[in-house]
């Protein structure tokens, strides 16, 4: 039967993407934690994706429609078959798997922001004095106490006054969740200060995820695809936004 997409204002934007953005969700998507073919991924199945990978820009209607395909658990992809459902719907049931706090009638980039920024808040909780101390050197946070709970308060004071841009939020937490899960980071340019900020965050971020995992595990392998996914789309969401 194929994979159809769903015509979905908030994936049409990947069309935009580029290649190696495109190419961390397609491995989120269609490769299992051993690197092998999923055995359901049907994106891999198909000839338009056969016959031009690794120029996934030709074919993102069928990697949106494989993210559409994938609910909360293993069963109800096989309950929905090739109809897929909105992100949106997907982005809430990864919210609600991490505990995020969301307004389910919120736009789709705020939701986003805010999955984003629990997960860097829980990596807080893994960093020492040391680390929380380049933290704020590094993005000029407003206080000059160590603790967790400072630094949460004046990321937060930070983002909303524009001083910490949603695009480096998203790419912190990306980069981090690609370097655990692929071995490799998104790819960046020669923004020195955004890269010792990747640096910081890297290895908390990676225990964050991997704490997550052993829950995930328990609970459907669904969300082992959908919550790299969702991060993915998250930032190259931010980076479009940003450049647009």
């Amino acid at each position: 039967m194929g994979l159809k997409f769903r015509e979905d204002k908030d994936l049409v934007f990947l069309k935009y993407s580029n290649n190696e953005d495109l190419e961390i969700l397609v491995n989120y998507l269609t490769k299992n934690k051993k690197g092998k073919n999923r055995f359901n991924s049907e994106l891999i199945k198909e000839g338009r994706y056969i016959k031009n990978t690794p120029n996934h820009q030709v074919y993102w209607d069928l990697i949106a429609a494989e993210l559409q395909t994938y609910g909360s658990n293993g069963v109800a992809r096989v309950i929905r078959g090739n109809k897929g459902v909105y992100y949106k719907e997907i982005l809430m049931d990864v919210c609600k798997k991490m505990k995020v706090n969301f307004n389910s009638k919120s736009d789709v980039a705020v939701i986003e922001r805010n999955l984003l920024m629990k997960i860097l808040t829980d990596s807080l909780e893994k960093m020492d004095n040391d680390e929380l101390k380049k933290v704020i050197e590094e993005l000029d946070l407003q206080t000059d106490r160590f603790n967790k709970q400072a630094v949460l308060v004046a990321l937060q004071v930070a983002i909303k006054a524009g001083g910490f841009k949603s695009y480096q939020l998203a790419v912190i937490v990306a980069n981090a969740v690609s370097k655990q899960l692929l071995g490799r980071g998104i790819a960046l340019g020669g923004n020195a200060a955004l890269t010792r900020l990747l640096g910081i965050f890297a290895s908390p971020i990676g225990w964050t995820i991997m704490g997550l995992w052993t829950a995930v595990d328990l609970a459907g392998p669904a969300f082992r695809v959908t919550i790299p996914s969702v991060i993915q789309v998250a930032y190259m969401r931010a980076i479009f936004d940003e450049e647009n």
